[in-house]
């Protein structure tokens, strides 16, 4: 498993925990994904309700509260595939 992948199920765990009641998967360009749900946070790729799509520089900047989310979204370098909703309600929970 790569170390950016590791590190950022990290810093959800620690943001979110299990207060997500959905499906989410964060692809990370040449890392892999990560996938959360109402137990947590963990590496995986499996189906999900909303798929978000980054670089790994911007998906770290996003973590550490350097990018809105919704500015990411805005500007094309993060990609969501799914329920937009619940993209809405995760960059709310990630800001």
């Amino acid at each position: 498993m790569s170390a950016v992948i590791d590190a950022a199920v990290e810093q959800l765990s620690a943001k979110v925990g299990t207060r997500f009641d959905a499906v989410a998967k964060f692809i990370v360009k040449g890392e892999g994904a990560i996938m959360m749900d109402s137990t947590g946070v963990r590496a995986g790729d499996e189906e999900a309700d909303v798929t978000l799509t980054a670089s790994a520089e911007v998906f770290k900047a996003i973590l550490d509260g350097e990018m809105n989310p919704t500015m990411a979204f805005m500007t094309g370098k993060l990609t969501v595939d799914g329920s937009m909703g619940l993209a809405m309600k995760l960059g709310s929970v990630l800001s």
